[in-house]
């Protein structure tokens, strides 16, 4: 049994992946002496695959240009201009123009003439943005740096006079005139109208889809594919798969003239089965594309069916019925198995999946509702990850048969593999459910409520481990293995962890997927046992009482007019009310004293839920100027918002502005670290008061 310990972090991690902030674009640099004292430096970009970023020269209304910046030093000067490579030009459909971009590797040079024989160092600076066919993030800068060492030929002395008198003439850096193209861009974007009024164009056609709630997806794939590994390790050790493995490497190496041979149809084996699920994966990013794959998350019909789904995957594991694929198809595959070679070899990898199909199916299903919430070659990675696991054990035991000798024998312990994780996915189908009760602000599903069925769900599954209930096909329980004792412990505990949250404790381990505290019967806890004061001053007109009991507005134009009445910077959230780290951000790092503290004295609060199912008023129901289509939903309008002013569609994504509308810094994103979090509060309040 200590093979269950593995399935506890399974699907409930798999189903938190989003993506921290990802960071798609790299510089290096290098310096090249062309004579003289003059100097080519050269800036190389190295760009992940599907991602691109755009030429310096862009017609006005489009994408924000790359722009260089040089600060002016006594110890060089520029000469010309920084000179970029020839790209890809498109006529951009949503412009209307012809744009230049750069993908993969782009090399900009700039040339320099050096002023001083001493060692210096160039701090020099990238103004860019990058975009892939699903999103894009917002315009960042990054520094570059260029050593020189300390030269051996002098420099003439009229260069260095020069040199001395610019010095003399200048006390402040000078940007290029790049510089004047990043800040006519700034200007622009902060011009956007709340209504969708007067918007400047979108950036391409990649901001074509509605917000997810989730972060940008690209950078969790390397953590879906480690999960769903997991998974499929998961599946090797149900009663489908694993008598399978001894019985499959035994016909290879026996039917095989040599060892050699075996070992090469065993792997050959593995491999088909790593290219049917990575088919299978194929065939959901085809038929559901890039862009609505990424709309998934806070889609009420979606969440709906994913419940349903991982309800009736849950049934099956616990007993009430098995799915099965009609017995014809196991037929005519298994006589094609029979045909020999590669060809046949494929049939018995086809074969094994149908067969298993009974214990795969539902993590599988699983596994491609999760992929399927984030965009792109989801479903295609996580499937790679989870056959790579199935595939495994049978290349390696048919290359060393005597390791088969250290399997356990198969027996009931396999049995409860199945229904352990029959538990998981029932725990797991009511997170989707929560997101659809949230989107819609139903409250049928609140804290309390959710609470309750997990701590059902779980005390249920700790009796079933010590085996104090058993399911009809059940093996007698004589006695409990250490491993599943240990596996009971663990689960008891997690269940006497969660009682508290019935009266209001944060639950910060399991934050993101309860509804938050706010979302409940009795949002201050019972008795007000969260410590909030009893005694609380009026909220200001169109406000309520937020998480951890900020005062938080969700209308822009009042909570702006409030921010200028009382003199304190905005804080625009763009969250979500099925975002998870959303949530954990509200559960983890808001409650941090010296946050909250912030938070409730020195900014005002506007949480715009891109979600928010709410109907819009008839006089605020314009065109998108990213789909054409009527916004009709609040949460769509501050989406529109988020898209259209800061090229980005992540939430939890967080903005520190002025009374005109200007951000006082960077904006933020998912960021667990509570004391990062809190120095970028500071900067953007100093910022306010400067």
């Amino acid at each position: 049994m200590k093979k269950l310990f593995l399935f506890i972090a399974i699907l409930f991690a798999v189903s938190n992946l989003t993506a921290q902030i990802y960071d798609p674009v790299s510089f290096t640099t290098s310096v090249k002496e062309i004579g003289e004292n003059k100097y080519t430096l050269s800036i190389i970009a190295k760009i992940d695959k599907s991602w691109h970023i755009y030429s310096q020269n862009v017609p006005s209304g489009g994408p924000a240009p790359t722009n260089f910046t040089f600060p002016k030093s006594k110890n060089y000067k520029t000469i010309g201009s920084v000179a970029e490579p020839e790209g890809h030009e498109v006529d951009d459909p949503v412009f209307n123009m012809r744009i230049k971009y750069f993908a993969d590797k782009a090399v900009f040079t700039q040339t320099i003439e050096r002023k001083t024989a001493d060692a210096f160092t160039i701090n020099a600076s990238v103004f860019f943005m990058v975009c892939n066919d699903n999103s894009c993030l917002p315009p960042g800068e990054k520094e570059v740096k260029f050593t020189f060492k300390k030269s051996d030929t002098p420099v003439k002395n009229e260069d260095a006079a020069s040199a001395a008198t610019e010095e003399k003439n200048t006390d402040l850096p000078v940007k290029d005139e790049s510089t004047t193209k990043q800040d006519t861009t700034n200007n622009t974007t902060n011009s956007v109208n709340i209504a969708g009024k007067d918007t400047p164009e979108i950036l391409n056609n990649s901001a074509k889809k509605a917000s997810s709630g989730k972060t940008a997806p690209e950078e969790s794939l390397w953590t879906l594919f480690f999960f769903s590994f997991l998974g499929g390790l998961a599946a090797l050790f149900t009663p489908c798969v694993f008598p399978m493995i001894p019985m499959t490497v035994s016909f290879f190496t026996k039917q095989s003239k040599n060892k050699a041979a075996g070992i090469r149809n065993a792997m050959m084996y593995g491999i088909f089965i790593i290219v049917i699920y990575v088919i299978l994966g194929s065939l959901v990013t085809a038929i559901f594309g890039a862009d609505a794959l990424n709309a998934l998350a806070t889609n009420v019909v979606f969440n709906v069916f994913f419940f349903l789904l991982l309800l009736v995957f849950a049934l099956s594991f616990l007993g009430a019925f098995e799915i099965v694929l009609p017995s014809s198809w196991l037929t005519k595959i298994d006589q094609k198995s029979e045909i020999g070679g590669a060809l046949g070899i494929f049939f018995m990898a086809l074969a094994l999946a149908v067969v298993s199909f009974s214990c795969t199916g539902p993590i599988v299903g699983t596994l491609l509702v999760q992929a399927a919430s984030q965009a792109g070659i989801a479903p295609i990675v996580g499937m790679l990850g989870f056959s790579l696991a199935i595939a495994l054990p049978f290349a390696l035991f048919a290359a060393f048969p005597g390791w088969m000798n250290s399997l356990p024998k198969s027996g009931g312990w396999l049995n409860s593999v199945k229904v352990v994780l029959g538990f998981l996915e029932l725990a797991l189908a009511f997170k989707f459910l929560s997101n659809a009760d949230l989107v819609l602000q139903l409250h049928l599903l609140e804290r309390e409520v959710f609470l309750a069925i997990w701590i059902a769900i779980f005390s249920v599954l700790a009796l079933y481990l010590f085996g104090k209930i058993q399911l009809s096909h059940d093996s007698p329980v004589t006695h409990i293995s250490v491993g599943r004792l240990s596996l009971g412990i663990i689960v008891l505990t997690f269940v006497v962890y969660m009682i508290p949250g019935l009266w209001g404790a944060p639950l910060q381990y399991i934050s993101g997927f309860p509804p938050a505290k706010q979302y409940s019967e009795s949002p201050n806890g019972f008795g007000n046992s969260v410590g909030q004061n009893t005694e609380k001053t009026a909220l200001p007109e169109g406000a309520e009482s937020g998480p951890n009991g900020i005062t938080t507005f969700h209308n822009y134009d009042e909570g702006l007019a409030y921010a200028k009445k009382v003199n304190k910077p905005v804080m625009i959230d763009f969250t979500g009310y099925a975002c998870v780290n959303c949530r954990k951000m509200e559960e983890r790092v808001w409650p941090d004293p010296k946050v909250l503290a912030v938070l409730n004295n020195d900014v005002v609060l506007i949480s715009l839920y891109v979600d928010d199912k709410r109907p819009l008023p008839e006089n605020e129901q314009v065109v998108s100027k990213i789909t054409g289509k009527v916004l009709k939903y609040t949460g769509q309008k501050w989406s529109e918002l988020q898209i259209l002013k800061y090229k980005t569609n992540a939430q939890p994504y967080y903005v520190l502005m002025d009374h005109n509308e200007k951000d006082l810094n960077k904006p933020s994103a998912y960021n667990p670290d509570s004391n990062a979090y809190y120095n970028w509060l500071q900067e953007g309040v100093r910022n306010f008061k400067k």
